[in-house]
């Protein structure tokens, strides 16, 4: 679908989420380049996760084409699972910490940029993962990668160097469970003690951090990672390769394709669900909803 079919679009704005940016540079430039006689352009604030789902359901009563969300990747979550099989399209402006769903499909994380790239952008559906029936379009993580979006939701400030200080305390402060794991049909396997154990829809955390660089959008599947407790000394050293996209060549981390995943853990704990922590039972179910979201991407970026 080319970007002049999209002609009644919302934009969506978080005020709270690190625009770093004047409102007045900001629409200009969308009245600039998306404000035209054949496109009529909305603006709204989002005054809180209610009161953007409320405004998003009646912009999809009214007919919308296009959502464009200026925000992180946990304002992408909230709208995006409202707009799946709906037809509607979402767009993102990055304004984020991590902005691993913009980073993942080349979208520039300066907002006049991403707006720009964007007007000259194609329509792709991608595939959306679930955890216990809550969708992610990321990543989703139940163990210590999940342990630090608790602590990182604790510092009054965003950004990647609150980010690591939160991973650093939580590396001493975790305590990992025994996990038995069924990936498709395949039989049960036991993992002892996981640290890190993500499952990922698109290349990344954010943040440039690539925990699954093989992954795409809309190939059907989902990607497992995971490494050990008892690994932990030997994989610190190699934690720029996880920034250079190397991580498959990390030695005692584990990556697995798969589009159902099993996990029955020791206790309930909170997971990760796209940088936000959704508490969540014992048991965790996994699953892909093939190409049941569409999402307005830079142009030549619909094939990653």
């Amino acid at each position: 679908m080319p970007t002049s079919d999209l002609k009644r679009i919302l934009v969506l704005i978080n005020p709270n989420s690190g625009l770093g940016h004047s409102f007045r540079v900001l629409l200009d430039t969308f009245q600039e380049v998306w404000d035209s006689e054949e496109q009529i352009v909305w603006y709204q604030l989002s005054k809180s996760k209610e009161d953007s789902e409320r405004k998003v359901a009646h912009a999809i009563q009214l007919g919308i084409d296009l959502i464009i969300v200026v925000g992180g990747d946990g304002m992408i979550n909230s709208i995006g699972r409202l707009l799946m099989d709906t037809g509607v399209t979402m767009g993102v402006i990055p304004t984020g910490s991590g902005n691993g769903f913009a980073r993942h499909f080349g979208i520039p994380l300066n907002p006049e940029k991403a707006i720009h790239s964007l007007a000259g952008g194609e329509v792709m559906d991608i595939d959306v993962g679930t955890a216990n029936g809550r969708p992610f379009f990321v990543t989703c993580s139940l163990a210590w990668d999940a342990a630090i979006v608790k602590s990182f939701e604790k510092s009054p400030v965003r950004g990647i160097l609150p980010y690591i200080f939160a991973a650093t305390y939580e590396l001493f402060e975790y305590n990992p469970e025994v996990f038995n794991i069924q990936l498709d049909a395949q039989p049960a396997t036991r993992v002892q003690q996981p640290m890190l154990f993500t499952i990922a829809n698109l290349t990344q955390y954010g943040g440039g951090a690539l925990i699954a660089p093989q992954a795409t959008a809309d190939d059907g599947y989902l990607w497992l990672t995971y490494a050990l407790k008892a690994d932990v000394p030997k994989l610190i050293p190699q934690l720029p390769k996880l920034f250079e996209g190397k991580i498959n060549e990390v030695q005692n981390i584990t990556s697995k394709k798969f589009k159902t995943l099993k996990v029955i853990r020791e206790s309930a704990q909170p997971i990760q669900v796209d940088g936000e922590l959704m508490p969540t039972d014992r048991d965790v179910e996994i699953s892909i909803k093939p190409r049941a979201l569409k999402v307005l991407v830079p142009k030549g970026k619909a094939t990653l």
